[in-house]
């Protein structure tokens, strides 16, 4: 007996045709090019040329607020020889903005530049008291945080009356009150003339650097410092897609650009690192940041201390890189061990409740490293809002992830007379709570998911930015997509429908057979197209002569040798149903504005787990 048709594992829903104007304005882009414009929001030609430019816009940092101050008072430090610390996060957003900074105050004139990393099992996420204690008794007298310290206000206030001054860089959403700082730059402020707010704390570290070296440089009319502001985009590039913000506007210049700094980089602590992770310099992209090189940089701070991680980047000699970085692949065979195990023991403790508004899994037994990833898995295994928390005595400290329609940072605002301290981002956050207080915590936060979420589709679904024939698919569209990357979050790698492909050939592949190749024919112009479906291999009886497929097209080079591959996201007897989405806002999207819940969901080239 046959087997039954092929059904989608997910919805599909296609983005409507793109306005008329956009594509009389773009009538010299590929046609697919624009049809993903559009679908990212784009309907304004200005703004969808500037995404096709990745232009950074109006990168001008003494826009910020908080800049003038914060860079007057280093000045004033480094004329005065004073010792300033960098004080930093655990995560590769943190860690890579503390040696960034690092490396351009010295370049600037400071003679003392020290680095404090919290211990994520001894000290927690944030800024904390007694380590600006242990500073000020030191003798550091400033203090730069970078990728924390928006929600410090008293801790920042405590450690003022013994003569510390603290200037806070943070991206992260804002408290009621801001600190009483010696200068806060954080883009969310509403007093903020800076046109982007999607910065990670490491932008924020290389805006403040950018800041210091052009008023290094006009105050010594040229003079070079040894450092230009370019040399600095290898970091920020890696700590932007491995924090997982929004890959539009500026942060996405900044990716590109520090990309092509990451393929010929002089630091060889990266160099060690690319090594280590069987990569090519040559051939680093924003996946392999997102995939393989951040994950490692977290993997020191998960496992171990994130000490290893900073001291692999400020390295300069090549052996002691070699030896740090061979330490962090071993971080991160432990980091991926455990998460597994975590994650498959949450699974097990929720199984029969993972339809509930948001999930909530409390252990003393998971490791405090992993939570956050854990709680990756169950959102992108259940679109459900979650949070992994573990018990340590009286209290638990964890990590929480959402999906788009519900802002986790806000929630965590409405129920923080129940927590000891909280911080973070709509779609990632930390908390610390009270053991008694962890029923009405469930409680509350199930609330706020359930009203929020209420009426609306929760199941998984595929955004398609365009509908293409087999006549389509060739080497001029995969050349003309190339003008979109850096893909990533916010910023997809576009999906593609292919209704009826001819299907040639297949096979099973894997250690267990358990991925699913296809031969697809694209006609005279390409000849036969390999798609690639992987952990598919059980629907390897149910493929008939055709399939529709909902894919990615990306180039596989093996061997020196090129060719054009579908990655399939997933595939269906042909006849399968597909919605139509609504028409984007004018202006989200690629160029810096926020999406809606439609586009957010698009397949991203970096996993909601790389993220801390």
């Amino acid at each position: 007996m046959a087997p039954p048709p092929l059904r989608p594992t997910r919805r599909w829903r296609l983005a409507p045709s793109p306005p008329e104007p956009l594509v009389q304005a773009l009538a010299d882009t590929h046609p697919v090019v624009v049809r993903v414009l559009a679908a990212l929001g784009l309907a304004d030609p200005a703004a969808a040329r500037a995404c096709l430019d990745r232009s950074p816009g109006d990168d001008n940092p003494f826009r910020m607020a908080g800049m003038d101050a914060a860079v007057a008072r280093l000045r004033q430090a480094i004329r005065g020889g004073e010792p300033i610390a960098v004080y930093g996060d655990y995560d590769a957003d943190g860690v890579t903005a503390t040696a960034l900074l690092t490396e351009a105050l010295t370049a600037v004139g400071a003679a003392d530049v020290r680095q404090f990393i919290p211990h994520r099992e001894r000290d927690g996420y944030g800024v904390h008291a007694h380590a600006l204690e242990a500073l000020a008794r030191q003798g550091v007298r400033l203090v730069v945080t970078v990728d924390c310290g928006i929600r410090a206000a008293r801790e920042i206030d405590a450690v003022a009356r013994r003569g510390l001054e603290v200037i806070v860089t943070d991206h992260h959403a804002l408290p009621r009150d801001l600190p009483a700082a010696t200068a806060v730059i954080n883009p969310r402020r509403p007093d903020c003339r800076y046109g982007y707010h999607d910065l990670a704390g490491v932008g924020l570290a290389f805006k403040l650097a950018q800041a210091l070296l052009r008023v290094e440089r006009r105050t010594r009319r040229g003079a070079a410092s040894g450092l230009d502001e370019v040399d600095l985009l290898d970091l920020a590039a890696l700590g932007t897609v491995a924090d997982m913000v929004p890959l539009v506007g500026e942060n996405r210049s900044i990716v590109h650009r520090g990309l092509e700094r990451l393929r010929t980089t002089s630091r060889p602590g990266l160099r060690a690192l690319i090594d280590a992770s069987g990569l090519r310099p040559d051939a680093v992209t924003a996946r392999a940041l997102g995939y393989d090189l951040g994950p490692r940089i977290n993997a020191a701070g998960r496992v171990d201390d994130a000490r290893t991680a900073l001291d692999l980047l400020l390295t300069r000699d090549a052996a002691e890189a070699a030896r740090l970085a061979a330490s962090i692949e071993r971080h991160n065979t432990e980091r991926r061990a455990a998460q597994d195990e975590a994650a498959q023991a949450a699974e097990a403790r929720l199984a029969g409740h993972t339809d509930a508004p948001f999930l909530l899994d409390v252990s003393p037994d998971v490791p405090l490293g992993v939570v956050g990833l854990v709680a990756g898995r169950l959102v992108e295994r259940h679109y459900r809002p979650a949070a992994v928390l573990r018990i340590d005595g009286d209290v638990a400290r964890g990590s929480a992830r959402s999906i788009p329609e519900f802002d986790m940072v806000a929630g965590l605002d409405q129920v923080a007379d129940l927590l000891l301290r909280h911080g973070g981002h709509a779609r990632a956050a930390g908390f610390t709570v009270h053991r008694s207080n962890l029923g009405a915590l469930r409680d509350r936060l199930s609330a706020l998911a359930a009203e929020a979420l209420r009426g609306l589709d929760l199941r998984p679904a595929l955004d398609i930015a365009a509908e293409v024939e087999a006549a389509d698919v060739d080497w001029p569209l995969a050349a003309a997509l190339e003008a979109l990357e850096p893909y990533g979050q916010g910023n997809p790698a576009p999906l593609l429908v292919w209704r009826g492909a001819s299907v040639l050939s297949r096979r099973t592949f894997g250690s267990a057979r358990q991925h699913l190749g296809l031969r697809l024919d694209g006609g005279r112009t390409s000849g036969p197209l390999e798609a690639v479906a992987f952990h598919r291999g059980a629907d390897f009886g149910a493929i008939g002569d055709r399939i529709d497929v909902v894919f990615t097209l990306g180039v596989n080079v093996w061997q020196g040798t090129r060719r054009l591959e579908l990655k399939v996201e997933d595939l269906a007897a042909p006849g399968a149903a597909i919605e139509s989405l609504p028409r984007a806002a004018d202006g989200a999207g690629a160029d810096g504005a926020s999406h809606g819940p439609g586009q957010s969901r698009m397949v991203t080239g970096v996993p909601m787990s790389a993220h801390s």
